[in-house]
């Protein structure tokens, strides 16, 4: 699987000034088209990494702290030469804390 260059913003098809109500309610809108048991069975495979983008994307945003780690993040290596590693304390790709809120998909 190929790694994700799109950022969560242009994943949720957001402006990266989006209030916390926007950005629930495209979560929302995205996640009833994408979500693997509503879509047909030959696209499941498909729908299910879009998916798992489109969740990352969301508590990616959705957290003020992770918002915000993450836009430093960007404005960070905005400014740094291409190729080089931006580390972030604390922020890692493969820690998924469930909320209530983010297993409520409608």
């Amino acid at each position: 699987m190929a790694a994700c260059t799109a950022s969560p913003y242009e994943i949720l098809g957001l402006s990266t000034g989006a209030s916390s109500q926007e950005i629930k309610a495209a979560y929302r809108r995205l996640a009833r088209v994408l979500h693997p048991d509503v879509v047909a069975v030959g696209r499941r495979e498909w729908s299910a990494t879009e998916f798992i983008k489109l969740h990352a994307a969301y508590s990616a945003l959705s957290d003020p702290e992770k918002r915000l780690a993450y836009d430093r993040t960007r404005a960070r290596t905005r400014r740094a030469r291409p190729g080089t590693v931006v580390f972030v304390p604390g922020a890692s790709a493969y820690t998924f804390r469930r909320n209530w809120e983010t297993d409520q998909c409608w």
